[in-house]
């Protein structure tokens, strides 16, 4: 049993865990998204804010708003949101307990974190309806319409939503049966259901249906999908970033970037950036 408690504690302590100081984010609320990777980048911090701040931007995040975070990790989008957008109402959902508990420990000022799913919104009682609800690269492991119905419950009058999904190019159309399926066990190793993803179309008129406007839908893959794959084999495949103990997280970020390079040079399936407005 010795070897077992030891393999658990060395285990991801949840399917979305992901250790941020092999990425070289060592601080006590890290980032753990993909990032948005400009040109030579090698910061990974400075790549996950510039993401986030694209988001915050297009939704025109300001101090007055009353803002949900959902999926917050590890809580660097939360602090982010504090300290460089001053915004005075800040409320989180995250569904990993470890992580609810270190935000709890080092944001003592946050107005309230909910340990649970952000699809189950409609169940929970906010105090208040929120400006601008934000998903930041993790939208994509639920279903839009699923999504957005729970979303919609805790918007005030023209509130902005914004977050990050995956569609399938209208490459996906020349696909045969067999290759669709690969693609379908591809996509469900990152715990993505092929099934809930959209053509952008689709998905626009998706938004459409659940009444929101001023819809934009703009494809990140390269910055997203090549830079981070570009980062981790520039450093964790090198000496640079190895930790001894950590083979098995160091693995899943391998995996990870691997798929996020198959992804961007197939071009069947793309990232992207929505954001809209409620009615």
């Amino acid at each position: 049993m010795q070897w077992f408690q030891a393999l658990r504690q060395r285990l991801p302590q949840h399917k979305y865990a992901i250790d941020a100081s092999l990425l070289g984010d060592q601080s006590q609320l890290p980032w753990s998204n993909l990032g948005y990777w400009r040109a030579g980048q090698q910061d990974y911090a400075a790549a996950c804010r510039t993401l986030a701040d694209r988001l915050a931007e297009t939704v025109g995040l300001n101090s007055k708003d009353k803002l949900l975070d959902l999926g917050c990790g590890q809580g660097a989008s939360l602090l982010h949101w504090q300290q460089h957008y001053q915004v005075q109402y800040l409320a989180g959902v995250e569904l990993q307990p470890a992580c609810v508990a270190n935000i709890q420990q080092h944001l003592p000022d946050l107005n309230a974190i909910y340990p649970t799913s952000f699809l189950r919104l409609k169940d929970m009682h906010f105090s208040q309806r929120f400006d601008v609800v934000l998903c930041l690269d993790a939208a994509y492991h639920s279903p839009v319409p699923e999504l957005l119905e729970q979303v919609c419950s805790v918007l005030n009058a023209n509130a902005r939503i914004g977050f990050h999904h995956l569609i399938l190019s209208e490459k996906w159309n020349s696909l045969n049966a067999l290759q669709k399926r690969k693609y379908q066990f591809l996509l469900k190793s990152a715990d993505v259901d092929l099934k809930n993803l959209m053509s952008e179309n689709e998905l626009y008129h998706c938004l459409e249906n659940f009444e929101f406007k001023n819809i934009q839908i703009e494809d990140l893959s390269e910055a997203v999908f090549s830079g981070f794959a570009d980062y981790v084999n520039q450093n964790l495949n090198s000496k640079k970033l190895k930790q001894k103990g950590k083979r098995l997280d160091q693995f899943k970020i391998q995996m990870t970037a691997k798929l996020c390079r198959k992804l961007y040079q197939d071009g069947i399936v793309r990232y992207v950036q929505v954001t809209a407005q409620a009615i």
